[in-house]
């Protein structure tokens, strides 16, 4: 009877001691883990999309009034359409617009104002128009012609260098009015805005 009670202490005494062993060996885990620490920077930055017409003078005559416009007549003026931003365009389009001023002049198709956008390589010669694409540059058409606001207000230009960034285009914007005007066009009126509209390249993966 002795002896079992003696072999009973001896167990109780042994699952102490595991279970002491077992504390002893986490312990260890908590102040015995290994490290390694590594870092990188990385500077980002957002591109810059502008577009810009030349200063009011012989860079930029749109905003030079018009009078006295007869059946037949054209009106050209000139502008530069820079990219100075520094990214590429996907394509810029011009938007038209006469707001509450509109008449004949912009709301009739056929007999009102008709708008042309021509682009010549270097600066047009002539001190005033007509203007001419000097020998050896290369002329192109940006907008061929459309009445000046219709139903399609805003129009996508073609052929411009200014799509690529750092570039300047040298436009002639003609403005013709249309032989078969009727009378009913006398005496009518509009002012005539261009906001011209860069749109960013393709977005990619770099």
């Amino acid at each position: 009877m002795g002896i079992s009670m003696k072999t009973t202490s001896g167990k109780i005494l042994a699952s102490v001691a595991l279970v002491g062993t077992a504390a002893a060996v986490a312990g260890m885990g908590t102040y015995g883990a290994f490290t390694s620490t590594t870092s990188a920077s990385q500077v980002a930055t957002a591109g810059t999309v502008v577009i810009a017409l030349g200063a009011p003078g012989a860079a930029n005559t749109l905003n030079v009034p018009v009078t006295g416009l007869l059946p037949g007549d054209k009106v050209e003026k000139l502008v530069t359409l820079s990219n100075s931003g520094n990214q590429d365009l996907n394509n810029v389009t011009l938007t038209t617009s006469a707001g509450a001023t509109g008449s004949l002049l912009t709301t009739d198709l056929t007999n009102g104002l008709q708008l042309t956008i021509e682009n010549c390589s270097t600066a047009w010669a002539g001190s005033a128009a007509p203007y001419t694409c000097p020998t050896g540059s290369t002329k192109t058409t940006v907008l061929a012609s459309t009445p000046i606001i219709g139903a399609n207000a805003n129009k996508v230009l073609a052929n411009l260098t200014s799509l690529t960034a750092g570039k300047t285009d040298n436009l002639k914007v003609t403005t013709s009015f249309p032989s078969a005007a009727p009378n009913t066009f006398q005496g009518a009126s509009s002012t005539i805005s261009f906001d011209f509209t860069g749109t960013q390249r393709t977005e990619t993966t770099k």
